[in-house]
């Protein structure tokens, strides 16, 4: 267990609770809305177009931030359309559409590490989408339209462009830096190697094969070892091994804490199944403020709070009772050991290819 005090190691520069909070502020308002129109089941899409904007935002000049943004927005856009509107058919496009956006992904490293993160954002998007239009699908009190899914996303990014409107005139209209420094700016093309070509190819298949097992074997609650395997894979073969633990033991106790709560409505009913619903709402949106607020702090944490909030939220339309909670950690701890396995033969790949230093003569 020595490798534990390194996962929960804190940085204590890495806080940036001013940040946090200031996504509290700005995403109060699509809650709100959707609170007062009584359609909360556009929330998440809205959230999540502002949460993903947010972090994408590469700073510079305004015409700079805006024109990416948008772009990055409207690509946004067509993915919710595709997730919900397909999220009824059978399980078989649902492979098929998981694993072309996962591996479109993975390949937009040729277009810069900046570019990379964006589309990884997307995919990570995409995936919560489909889950939760194939939820929407399966439960029948609910109605859900993809136009507004898709216009929900879209109010959402609209409304960090605005906001970054504002910030500007306010500070004189001056170039700004990236909202979330952590995420690398670097733009340079890269060269597709074998070894990274051939983890991403994995990393498709993977996740195709698990929205096979959850939705071709229509397993109770299934799309949560997607989501886990999706949130606890590492992107590249580049990153740190601390980082990869860090992602799997973040995801483990995000679901596991998000199935806990999630008891708390399984035993009520009317007004109070109402209120507490509400309740859960506001604790996944403190919870994605936690997350803007302490990425660096401590990843594990981050990881947890993010997963936490996501898998709440997606999973609030649907009734839930005691089974539910455990199938729902039995199929996180599937996802999370698909996920460490693949790592695992990531690793032995990156061994294999990798050249013997010249000997000494």
């Amino acid at each position: 267990m020595s490798w534990l005090p390194k996962v929960f190691e804190l940085n204590p520069a890495g806080l940036n609770w001013p940040r946090g909070v200031l996504f509290l502020d700005i995403a109060l308002v699509p809650m709100i809305v959707f609170w007062a129109i009584g359609h909360e089941q556009y929330l998440l899409s809205a959230l999540f177009g502002l949460l993903f904007t947010w972090l994408n935002d590469p700073g510079g000049s305004y015409g700079y931030r805006a024109s990416h943004i948008a772009v990055f927005a409207l690509i946004g856009a067509g993915l919710t359309a595709l997730g919900f509107g397909i999220g009824g058919e059978a399980w078989g496009w649902l492979v098929l559409a998981t694993f072309a956006v996962t591996l479109a992904a993975g390949l937009a490293i040729a277009f810069g590490v900046r570019r990379f993160v964006a589309a990884l954002l997307l995919n990570v998007w995409f995936v919560v989408a489909l889950a939760l239009g194939f939820g929407f699908h399966q439960n029948a009190r609910i109605t859900s339209y993809t136009w507004a899914q898709v216009l929900a996303w879209t109010g959402g990014a609209a409304l960090w462009i605005v906001m970054t409107f504002v910030g500007w005139l306010i500070r004189g209209r001056q170039d700004r830096p990236p909202m979330v420094a952590e995420i690398p700016g670097d733009t340079s093309r890269r060269k597709l190697t074998r070894p990274l070509v051939t983890f991403t190819v994995i990393r498709a298949l993977v996740m195709a094969g698990t929205v096979a097992l959850a939705f071709g074997l229509n397993l109770s609650h299934g799309y949560w070892m997607t989501i886990a395997a999706m949130i606890a894979l590492k992107p590249s073969l580049e990153q740190a091994t601390l980082v990869s633990v860090q992602r799997l033991v973040g995801a483990l106790i995000g679901a596991v804490a998000a199935a806990l709560l999630l008891l708390v409505p399984a035993s009520e009913h009317g007004l109070r199944l109402f209120a507490v619903e509400r309740g859960l709402e506001v604790v996944a949106l403190v919870l994605y403020m936690h997350g803007v607020a302490i990425r660096v702090w401590n990843y594990a944490l981050y990881a947890a709070a993010m997963a936490m909030g996501t898998l709440i939220l997606v999973a609030l339309p649907q009734p839930s009772d005691y089974a539910a909670e455990g199938y729902r950690v039995l199929w996180t701890l599937c996802g999370v050991g698909i996920a460490l396995l693949v790592m695992l033969l990531a690793g032995l790949l990156a061994k294999r290819t990798t050249k013997a230093p010249p000997q000494p003569a």
